[in-house]
């Protein structure tokens, strides 16, 4: 008996120690400090987490995009193709200034690895539309002017800058000059793949136009050299890449064109390219 009133008086001990600490803590200014400090931890993160969603709703509509514009060298009509784009371009947009929302008071570099992967798209599919239109690349400053918003007090739409209505909050997203340039890294990619469809559909002028224009491209990226971001140095061997194949494509045109019926100049094309394949990891 007295072994088992000692075991319940030291349970009783333990309890009340427990209790004694547990009162102190709470009154206690670190754990305070502490626990504010857990919230602001959890509400970064569940920020991040839905500028992750974000941005993957951004890159698949993004690459929608320019698998619709792959389609104006071989319609007939090409504007309603572009029209189209520019309407999926609108939803894009849309998305973007969600993200601009979410951005907003906060210091944007501590999200930036949050969107970037879907800005770095959005900019290759807007360039991607303006070359089709214009036959040039598209300035950073236009983009971002495509980025304002207009945010209403009574309904969360975000709107073109010229629809402000008493009220309204603007919100504006810059596309950072890193994100820009990756971007039009990634164009590089898809002119090579006009290229080819160029050539598939008998028009013998667009893969000289596109190798002009990619060579521009690529000593644009050669006067930055190693001063620019990491990604940079990576995505310039595969700009070298379809600037190869693009260049091997007009050669077999200027030297072969006459000889090769028009119809079978992309498959003389596609087994050109296909024997440059294993010297893609070749730097």
């Amino acid at each position: 008996m007295n072994r088992r009133e000692g075991e319940g008086g030291s349970r009783r001990n333990a309890d009340i120690a427990q209790d004694r600490d547990a009162s102190a803590h709470s009154s206690s200014p670190v754990i305070a400090a502490f626990k504010v400090f857990q919230q602001e931890l959890d509400t970064k993160h569940d920020k991040h987490e839905r500028l992750v969603k974000i941005s993957r709703d951004v890159t698949i509509e993004s690459k929608r995009t320019i698998f619709l514009l792959h389609r104006v060298t071989s319609v007939p009509n090409a504007e309603d193709i572009l029209n189209e784009a520019e309407l999926k371009l609108d939803a894009v947009r849309q998305k973007i200034g969600q993200i601009a929302e979410e951005l907003r008071g906060e210091d944007i570099f501590q999200f930036h690895r949050a969107f970037t992967a879907g800005i770095q798209e959005y900019v290759e599919a807007a360039s991607f539309l303006h070359y089709i239109r214009h036959r040039s690349l598209i300035s950073l400053e236009e983009i971002n002017a495509r980025l304002v918003f207009m945010k209403t007090e009574k309904e969360d739409s975000e709107g073109p800058a010229d629809a402000l209505q008493p009220g309204g909050q603007v919100l504006t997203f810059q596309v950072s000059p890193s994100d820009y340039l990756l971007g039009v890294a990634d164009l590089t990619g898809e002119l090579m793949r006009m290229c080819i469809s160029s050539v598939g559909n008998g028009d013998i002028d667009t893969p000289f136009q596109l190798s002009q224009f990619l060579r521009q491209i690529h000593d644009g990226f050669s006067y930055i050299g190693n001063t620019g971001p990491y990604e940079v140095s990576k995505k310039l061997h595969v700009l070298r890449q379809s600037l190869g194949k693009v260049e091997d494509a007009c050669y077999a045109l200027r030297v072969r064109g006459s000889e090769i019926p028009k119809h079978m100049l992309a498959d003389v094309f596609s087994s050109r390219t296909t024997l440059m394949e294993p010297e893609e990891g070749v730097v």
